[in-house]
């Protein structure tokens, strides 16, 4: 049976991630804040642990011990949609946060790669590629980079696991799960996954469910060739119109 780590395990989507690792029988812990428990959410599922604390707030030693015997860090961390989370400290949420998972992973030396799923957004382009963007986007993204400082912070997030951990790492293996336009459903429902964007992220968006994001995450952990097909890579998910 996987053991996995969710970061954000208490917002929209890394609760829905939650959920259907449960339904595949996959061990889950959290990193959570009091106020945010799940265990009335999950109702007490015997697979499910959580730690309490401040994610922001933990060093790599701190964070090791949390990683013992776990095969998958998710992370689905974000900053509030009000002026203190978006302006306020932390700025570097996401990033900080994956490189202190990083850091931890390096000190564990676990026997087996564990690997990272990062929820990043299709207004990142893959620069591995590279992308080209429409000119509209990019022109529209320059000024959000330095307007939105949680815009940047997701930039910063992936760019670390392209360059500083990079393909070959021996400990770590990793994915940037790109979804466009978020929504809520009921349900998972059917969707694409692309290496690329096909759309214009910010003037022809197209919707992306947390549901399917929630899905297609739980898949690339229990999924051996599902991972396979995109470790390394930074697959953007749309709902199947």
């Amino acid at each position: 049976m996987n053991k996995v780590l969710v970061l954000g395990a208490s917002g929209a989507t890394g609760k829905l991630v939650v959920s259907e690792l449960l339904q595949r029988n996959v061990e889950v812990v959290s990193i959570v804040r009091a106020s945010s428990s799940l265990l009335d959410t999950v109702a007490n599922h015997p697979n499910y642990s959580e730690i309490l604390a401040d994610v922001a707030s933990l060093n790599a030693q701190e964070l090791t011990s949390h990683l013992i015997d776990c095969s998958a860090v998710v992370s689905c961390l974000g900053h509030n949609l009000t002026f203190k989370g978006m302006y306020g400290k932390p700025r570097r949420l996401v990033t900080d946060t994956i490189k202190t998972v990083t850091e931890a992973i390096q000190l564990l030396a676990p026997p087996q790669k564990i690997k990272i799923i990062l929820m990043n957004t299709t207004g990142n382009s893959n620069r591995d590629i590279p992308e080209k963007p429409p000119v509209s986007q990019r022109m529209v993204i320059s000024i959000l980079r330095y307007l939105i400082p949680p815009h940047l912070d997701n930039e910063q997030a992936a760019d670390f696991l392209r360059t500083t951990i990079g393909q070959q790492h021996p400990l770590i293996e990793w994915t940037a799960v790109r979804p466009d336009s978020l929504t809520n459903e009921s349900k998972v429902s059917a969707y694409t996954v692309h290496a690329s964007p096909t759309r214009n992220a910010i003037f022809d968006s197209a919707p992306t469910s947390r549901e399917n994001v929630a899905n297609f995450m739980a898949e690339l952990i229990t999924n051996p060739q599902l991972w396979a097909t995109w470790k390394g890579n930074m697959p953007v998910i749309y709902n199947d119109m």
